[in-house]
């Protein structure tokens, strides 16, 4: 049993412990363990998905408590997977908001940002239904902080929807797990497949209540239409890092559906049909509405956030078919949409500094680098060739071939976000009059850079230490992962294949949770 299973949620508990506890004054101090605790825990979740790519699911026993009594974390290629595209995409982001100076704020961007990456990366490795709502909370919570981040009016009202609604989907899945667990008698995830497929199908009329009431949980924290309405105004008024982190988030609740997709409903036919039934039209819609709304926005803020829910449409719509051929391509989908996402935040967030505000109309005008990284980011998110998000959709539509209706959607509501696209960017940079300010002397567009955190406490001075050199290279490594998966899309293609032949067999779950436990309590 090796322990560094569990490091990636004890390391940034531990740093975002000690930045509360040791760091309050010093922001470079928070930034130097942060920043470097966020590349050990890239540098772990490597060496994890590495350990998982021989196939076999290693479990490890919280206190050695044998399951499916005592807690246990479960690594295969997909929790692999899962780590390393939010490591990877949370470094990237964390390093912009540095340069940008965006950490500098407020108090505890760093605490919270550690917080966050402890329940995504324990919300990927646990295989406890309970300790998943537990993490669930944990991210949720540090949200909620990252969320109102630098203050604001029309930040703190998205903010108060955003604890709303998310507060009724967790009472939602505290109804959902009594129901489940009513019926089954466990929460540990593998013990309750083994008892789901024994259970006689006359016998499910209560179980396929709990697995809805669970599904429409992970709707909800995958923003699925009808239940996305708190992501456009809550992504559109983050500060631009913390809702490029945010691009992870919708996907947790996809990687929920996945494993209880796979894992715990399978082998009852009812259940799954049940549950495909409802997730095929929802994504749909999803991906029709977060099109439209690309279409449709007249603020950059909120075209991001749409486009975020478009991608989310896509994915669950391969993700649906609940094969091992749609599981593939919702993989790989998976992580050029997370990248895909982050970037187009992050350039929204260059843009809005430059220009003052969000707004899609005439302003200053915009060019060189920034326009540049518009466009590329624009190209990947509406998937156009040659990068990643082209194959992409073409994989997810290989996995639909039987089903005309999807290609329909995707292929017109791809038409719809390359003309949303292309008419934010003809606005941006093509009819504006005049070049827009950029940083000189420590002054952006928008304002001048605070040169100490916004607090009535005292604070070391750093002087006017944002770098747009240092945001521009962290969007540019966002956009080089899109690009590297382009060019290695196969290798790429050839995980996720293996990823989904291994989540196609829930035995080997089982074995690996519940039996060979010699030496557990």
């Amino acid at each position: 049993m090796s322990h560094l299973i569990i490091t990636p949620v004890l390391l940034p508990a531990v740093i975002g412990a000690l930045i509360i506890l040791w760091m309050r004054g010093d922001l470079l101090l928070q930034r130097v363990f942060s920043i470097a605790g966020t590349v050990l825990l890239l540098a772990v979740s490597v060496w994890l998905l590495g350990l998982s790519l021989d196939g076999q699911v290693r479990v490890y026993r919280l206190g050695n408590w044998a399951a499916p009594f005592g807690i246990v974390l479960m690594l295969d290629r997909l929790a692999g997977v899962m780590l390393v595209l939010t490591s990877a995409m949370a470094l990237a982001v964390q390093i912009y908001a540095f340069g940008s100076g965006w950490d500098r704020k407020g108090w505890h961007f760093h605490a919270l940002w550690q917080f966050q990456l402890m329940g995504i990366c324990g919300a990927f490795l646990t295989g406890d239904a309970f300790n998943l709502f537990v993490f669930f909370e944990i991210l949720l919570i540090a949200s909620y902080g990252l969320m109102t981040h630098g203050g604001g009016g029309m930040r703190l009202r998205a903010g108060v929807q955003y604890i709303a609604f998310n507060l009724a989907g967790s009472a939602l899945f505290l109804a959902a797990l009594g129901v489940l667990y009513a019926v089954t008698g466990t929460l540990n995830m593998a013990d309750m497949a083994a008892r789901v497929a024994a259970m006689p199908a006359q016998d499910t009329a209560l179980l396929r209540t709990g697995a809805v009431m669970l599904m429409l949980v992970f709707a909800i924290k995958a923003a699925l239409v009808p239940l996305h309405f708190w992501l456009p105004s809550t992504y559109a008024n983050a500060p631009g890092p913390v809702a490029a982190l945010f691009a992870i988030m919708t996907k947790v609740g996809v990687y929920a559906i996945i494993r209880f997709g796979m894992l715990v409903f399978p082998q009852d036919a009812v259940t799954e049909g049940v549950i495909r039934d409802l997730l095929l039209p929802a994504a749909l819609f999803t991906l029709i509405v977060g099109q439209v709304g690309v279409l449709g926005s007249r603020n950059l803020g909120r075209l991001a956030a749409f486009a975020a829910i478009g991608s989310v449409g896509t994915l669950v719509i391969a993700v649906a078919q609940f094969t091992p051929q749609g599981i593939a391509a919702g993989m790989f989908y998976t992580v050029h949409s997370t990248l895909a996402a982050a970037a187009l935040f992050l350039v929204v967030d260059m843009i809005g500094a430059r220009r003052g505000d969000l707004w899609l109309r005439e302003g200053p005008k915009l060019g060189g680098l920034v326009a540049g990284l518009f466009m590329a980011i624009a190209i990947a998110v509406v998937g156009m060739p040659p990068l990643s998000g082209f194959l992409g959709k073409l994989l997810v539509l290989d996995a639909t071939r039987d089903a005309p209706v999807v290609w329909a959607v995707v292929l017109l509501t791809s038409l719809i976000a390359v003309y949303g696209m292309a008419r934010a960017g003809s606005l941006l940079f093509w009819k504006s009059a005049e070049p827009a300010r950029v940083l000189a002397g420590g002054v952006w567009a928008g304002g001048p850079i605070p040169t100490k955190l916004e607090t009535h406490e005292p604070v070391q001075d750093l002087g006017d230490a944002a770098s747009p050199a240092l945001a521009a290279v962290a969007v540019g490594a966002l956009l080089a992962g899109l690009v590297a998966l382009t060019i290695f899309a196969g290798p790429a293609m050839d995980l996720a294949q293996a990823t989904a032949a291994q989540l196609a067999d829930p035995d080997a779950y089982i074995r690996a949770v519940l039996s060979g436990q010699e030496g557990a309590k």
